[in-house]
C-alpha cells in the first residue's frame, strides 16, 4: 500500500510541476499572441521573458531560448518576432509531457 501511495505522490507532483510550468507558459503565450494589439512592445518583451523562464524551469531549453530571442526581436522587427514566436510554439507542441512508463506485468501461472 505504501508503494502505491509513493507512486501516486510522485505522479501528482510531476503533474503539478507540468501544469505550473508548461501549461501556464502555453496559456500565457496564447494570451500574449491573441491580444498582441493591446500590448506595447515593452509589455510583450516582459511577458515573453517570463514565459521563457517558465520554459527553462520546465527543462525546455530550446523553447526558452526562442522565447527570449522573440522578446529581444519584438523591439526591432515585428515580422522577425512573429516568426520566432511561431517557431517556439511549434517546438513547445513537440515537447509534450512524457507519459509515465507503463508498468510491465508478467503472467505468472
Amino acid at each position: 500500500m505504501e508503494l502505491s501511495k509513493q507512486r501516486l505522490r510522485e505522479k501528482t507532483l510531476s503533474r503539478f510541476n507540468y501544469v505550473r510550468t508548461c501549461v501556464l507558459a502555453r496559456e500565457l503565450c496564447l494570451l500574449v499572441r491573441t491580444n498582441r494589439v493591446a500590448f506595447n512592445r515593452e509589455d510583450v518583451k516582459r511577458c515573453c521573458n517570463s514565459i521563457s523562464e517558465l520554459c527553462r524551469e520546465a527543462g525546455c531549453v530550446e523553447q526558452s531560448e526562442l522565447c527570449h530571442e522573440a522578446a529581444e526581436a519584438v523591439e526591432k522587427d515585428e515580422e522577425k518576432y512573429l516568426e520566432i514566436c511561431q517557431q517556439s510554439c511549434m517546438k513547445c507542441g513537440e515537447a509534450r509531457q512524457p507519459s509515465m512508463p507503463k508498468k510491465k506485468t508478467s503472467y505468472v501461472a
